[in-house]
């Protein structure tokens, strides 16, 4: 059930309003423990949304009640070599603690989904901690699933190397 009075728009990361929004969801989703538990360092809170700017295939969306930001997804799209099609990976996802629970991760999906079909996309994809068990019930409410080529060779894990 999606919250009453919720709206979910495409995010300008040049309007006031939309910057502090996406920069204190975004802050808030670091501190927790999800997020890696410390808050935004003062220079990416500084550039981050000039920096979207400047990415051609960044795309974030924001949940609003109201005047008040109560969720965001950063996406950013890719290519499916596979497809040879785009696909958009939703890179952050955040739903105000407060607000948990009231269909505002599905309607953040939903508006990923939306852009990502009128871009030609071929998928969406995450990344999710597998403690998080929320949004994995939120993901594969929404028909996200583990992603295997064959299952005799398991899943695909995400891995890092930091620079």
């Amino acid at each position: 059930m999606t919250q009453p009075g919720l709206q979910v728009r495409r995010a300008d990361y040049s309007a006031a309003a939309d910057r502090a929004a996406l920069i204190g969801l975004l802050d808030a989703y670091a501190q927790d423990r999800m997020g890696g538990g410390e808050a935004l360092p003062a220079d990416v809170r500084a550039r981050l949304c000039d920096d979207l700017a400047r990415h051609p295939l960044a795309v974030s969306f924001i949940a609003w009640l109201g005047d008040q930001p109560v969720g965001l997804a950063n996406c950013f799209e890719g290519y499916s070599t596979f497809k040879a099609r785009p696909l958009l990976n939703v890179h952050d996802m955040v739903v105000h603690p407060a607000h948990r629970a009231r269909g505002i991760g599905q309607a953040l999906l939903a508006a990923c989904e939306a852009h990502a079909r009128e871009r030609g996309c071929c998928k969406l994809t995450l990344e999710v901690l597998s403690g998080n068990q929320r949004a994995m019930r939120s993901y594969a409410h929404f028909g996200f699933a583990p992603y295997v080529l064959d299952p005799r060779e398991g899943q695909a894990l995400l891995m890092q190397k930091w620079l």
